[in-house]
């Protein structure tokens, strides 16, 4: 006779808890310096502030202690720590162009609020979505979904085209980026659907030089996701989203089937596109241009922004001019898709380091809950969505420091945008019921015992095990 017997885990909460104090401690000492800095003097409405950011960090807290118990206790503390340095950072680039423009802007004001929505929408996450099985029944509807919204910015009255990419809706005078939400229903399709061809796609189909090739009845999918990728760089002059997009398949195919071949494959598959946008795109043939050579006589005034993001990357230097100190009004954008060039001036290369190592340890984090997970789908969507975020931070800092040409992507929870924070924030709930799911204490058999387990830890079912073990 065998009997279900349970471990028990640690929650960590406390040490949650602990790491949430800290990142508001840091993010509200950040956006005083920036009144210090530039003005000598704190923030006017720094108490609101501080007691805003402690509130959050508490709903937050009471929510995953609620809903998820087990949840990786690093996740949230990283994505507010990012947000608010993002706030503060944007308060600079207001500051900077009051000071030195005599224009007013107020887009931290904005960041803030939308801030405020982005947790709470997390938190409804948290609560609403109890098991992430449950997303896989909506595999089809989450594509649908998807492609809808990658391809609402083509049509007439609400489709609105901005700095040359038609990547916008408006409604009712609020602009919104349907491609940000659209990633997540992409990632949702794209773990449904390989979990259950990842078998036929890992084995089945002919093999090409070394290659493995699909059949062509999977092959469907593939040709899909290419095609809307090509639509969106062609049509959108967006070159950012489509990388983003095919790049999050190509990377979930990897996952799923083990095989190096499907990155040979994407990458074969990207330059038909790659080509026909420097040739036929004059957008995309001028960031080519810029990344180049952006400092030839030539091409200097066409290519001022990223020349003023790296005058604004050296001044920086190692550690910075200090918060509110630099020049941001001098770079174009630098509320949004310039931010990193803030962050490297004003806290020089160590910050924009840290930056980056805080990136690093949240893609980490996702890369954990994926391979902790129990079920091909959870590994899958944890893989994908933790991918994703690499692929913007590097698109983005990548294109800010001429490693790659520049891209429309906006780096995630820094950059002003109000779609772009919700969405990640979406993102992080999701993540966090991944990790609970993944970090939650497992059951097994244990021969010989009589008792009866406890109704808190059920055991696994046959088929999430097996096909866990694929």
């Amino acid at each position: 006779m065998a009997t279900v017997v349970s471990y028990t885990a640690r929650p960590r909460r406390t040490l949650q808890a602990l790491m949430l104090a800290f990142a508001v401690a840091i993010g509200v000492t950040a956006y005083a310096l920036v009144g210090l800095g530039r003005f000598q003097e704190l923030p006017d409405d720094l108490l609101q502030y501080g007691i805003g950011a402690v509130v959050l960090a508490v709903v937050l807290q009471l929510v995953v202690t609620w809903r998820a118990p087990y949840a990786d206790p690093v996740i949230l503390p990283i994505a507010l720590l990012l947000n608010l340095i993002g706030i503060a950072v944007i308060a600079s680039v207001d500051s900077a162009i009051g000071l030195y423009t005599s224009r007013t802007t107020s887009y931290a004001d904005r960041q803030e609020l939308w801030a405020v929505v982005g947790i709470v929408v997390c938190s409804l996450v948290l609560v609403g979505l109890r098991d992430h099985r449950i997303l896989r029944r909506y595999t089809w509807i989450a594509a649908v979904c998807g492609a809808a919204l990658l391809l609402l910015p083509m049509l007439p009255f609400i489709g609105s085209e901005i700095n040359g990419s038609r990547i916008w809706i408006k409604v009712a005078g609020y602009s919104f980026q349907p491609a940000e939400l659209a990633k997540i229903f992409f990632a949702v399709f794209f773990a449904g659907y390989l979990v259950s061809r990842r078998d036929t796609l890992a084995l089945a189909g002919p093999k090409v030089l070394g290659i493995q090739f699909p059949r062509w009845a999977d092959f469907g999918p593939i040709l899909v996701a290419w095609a809307f990728s090509l639509a969106v760089l062609v049509v959108e002059t967006d070159l950012g989203t489509s990388i983003m997009f095919f790049g999050l398949f190509v990377a979930m195919l990897y996952v799923a089937t083990d095989r190096l071949s499907w990155l040979v494959i994407g990458a074969i598959m990207f330059v038909p596109p790659a080509i026909i946008a420097v040739t036929q795109v004059a957008r995309v043939r001028t960031r080519l241009t810029c990344w180049l050579d952006p400092m030839s006589s030539e091409n200097f005034d066409r290519c001022r922004q990223i020349n003023n993001g790296l005058f604004g990357l050296a001044n920086g230097g190692i550690s910075g001019t200090g918060l509110g100190e630099g020049r941001p009004n001098v770079v174009s954008f630098a509320h949004s898709d310039f931010i990193y060039t803030v962050i490297a001036e004003e806290m020089g290369m160590i910050g924009a380091f840290a930056v980056l190592v805080l990136y690093l340890v949240l893609v980490e984090r996702a890369l954990r809950a994926a391979v902790g997970i129990s079920d091909g789908f959870g590994t899958l969507l944890a893989g994908g969505l933790g991918f994703v975020l690499a692929l913007q931070v590097f698109v983005v800092v990548g294109g800010i420091t001429r490693v790659i040409p520049l891209t429309g992507l906006t780096l995630p929870f820094l950059a002003s945008g109000g779609s772009s924070l919700v969405c990640n924030w979406i993102v992080v709930g999701i993540l966090v019921r991944l990790s609970d799911a993944a970090r939650r204490p497992a059951a097994r058999q244990v021969p010989g015992l009589a008792s009866s387990a406890p109704a808190a830890a059920p055991a696994a079912s046959a088929s999430t095990r097996a096909e866990g073990a694929r």
